[in-house]
């Protein structure tokens, strides 16, 4: 398989763990805050790491960079979060090169999301690239793919009917709540915490209730106020928040928190209550199930349901796939363009120098010698010859890293990368 490599001597690595085989536990235990993510972004500049991005969201925790190793990049995660490398290693995936940039394609574009269609994560890409950019952990390889990347889920968002409807967690979680409470337009409604989530999710209850049934706590009262304002609603003060557990049918805890922020400790329950636990790490401990008329449930259990607009959404994979195989191969002829463009360059310099040396030689021994004819034929000649080896180099059927090594070896020259 042919490497993406910038430098010859690092490899493409896309890694981390998600959804698919990490629970919510080890996923809570793996994800990076933004202080974190600044902490490993330091330690990977300081450590000589060539260009890195590093997102962590409810669903996944990934590092995409350029490393010698693997365990390079695994060694900041570990280093960073709350997991080891052995739990690591029971339930994470690692990709090097094509099968990398596969996969940041279909994690951007949603394909790889809990809830398919989902197009939050595109975000968190972009961010997490102009975070890496500002510490110099770039280069044109990823500053290239993230591109295509963005360019591929705008396309797919555009043509094709994979996000129609509301998407992602915020989405099922309020149809949940829909399916499962009686007449929910007259309960109470607490949601506690307004990050990404919480305001979806809220905007999402909203729609399908009465707005003075909708409560917003935050730990900073004027971030609720802003949201609070935007869509009509009630806010109540953090230290409210036990009084106001006691008045609510339903809890929506969306939090930040590391640690949880909900325990049996603050309820002192007069009704049932339905709480949903959209935050990772968990931030509702399990033990308020000791208390009768308690439900919890998270956000993993919400993104099992499926109904039909999630079955419709599968029938357009084929369509959204079509998009990305066409932008991965604009992006690979790029890629191969820049690998071997230094090694043409490199050649087409040495055939001068021949051709320099040449035409001096045979000025001084042939008596009229018209140079400048000369100078003409041999530089269409090198043109010529230049251009055989850059079509050889992008076919498709061109080992080309092999290539470039044979022709550097022949012609005893040593291409530059810039």
């Amino acid at each position: 398989m042919e490497s993406f490599n910038m430098s010859r001597n690092t490899t493409f690595y896309a890694l981390g763990l998600s959804y698919k085989k990490a629970d919510a536990t080890i996923r809570g235990k793996f994800s990076l805050d933004a202080k974190a993510q600044s902490i490993l972004l330091t330690q990977a500049e300081a450590e000589g790491i060539e260009a890195l991005i590093v997102t962590s969201t409810c669903n996944r925790t990934e590092i995409y960079g350029f490393a010698n190793h693997p365990y390079e990049l695994i060694k900041l995660l570990c280093e960073n979060s709350n997991g080891s490398v052995q739990e690591f290693q029971e339930v994470a995936y690692i990709y090097k090169n094509q099968e990398a940039v596969n996969h940041m394609f279909r994690v951007g574009t949603g394909l790889d999301s809990q809830i398919l269609g989902d197009f939050e994560i595109i975000s968190q890409i972009k961010n997490a690239f102009i975070q890496s950019k500002s510490y110099g952990l770039v280069n044109a390889f990823m500053e290239r793919l993230v591109n295509s990347v963005i360019q591929a889920s705008k396309k797919i968002k555009t043509d094709t009917e994979i996000s129609s409807g509301a998407t992602s967690v915020s989405f099922a979680s309020v149809q949940y709540i829909i399916k499962n409470v009686e007449d929910i337009a007259n309960k109470n409604i607490l949601l506690f915490g307004t990050g990404k989530i919480g305001r979806n999710t809220c905007e999402n209850l909203v729609k399908h209730t009465k707005h003075e049934q909708i409560t917003l706590i935050n730990r900073t009262k004027d971030k609720a106020e802003k949201l609070a304002e935007k869509l009509d609603l009630v806010v109540k003060d953090y230290a409210d928040l036990q009084l106001e557990l006691q008045k609510a049918d339903v809890l929506v805890v969306a939090t930040g928190a590391q640690n949880p922020t909900v325990d049996k400790a603050i309820l002192n329950l007069k009704k049932p209550l339905l709480i949903l636990d959209l935050s990772i790490p968990k931030n509702v401990n399990e033990n308020v199930t000791e208390i009768e008329g308690v439900t919890l449930i998270h956000m993993d259990h919400l993104s099992q349901i499926t109904d039909e607009t999630l079955e419709n959404r599968k029938k357009h994979i084929p369509a959204a796939e079509a998009i990305i195989e066409e932008i991965k191969d604009e992006f690979k002829i790029w890629t191969k363009g820049r690998k071997f463009a230094p090694t043409i360059n490199a050649l087409k310099a040495k055939l001068n120098e021949i051709k320099n040396s040449e035409l001096d030689f045979q000025s001084k021994k042939i008596a009229d010698f018209n140079e400048e004819q000369a100078e003409i034929i041999s530089n269409r000649i090198i043109q010529k010859i230049t251009t055989h080896f850059a079509n050889h180099l992008k076919d498709e059927n061109t080992m080309v890293d092999e290539s470039i090594e044979w022709i550097e070896k022949v012609f005893k020259i040593e291409a530059v990368v810039k």
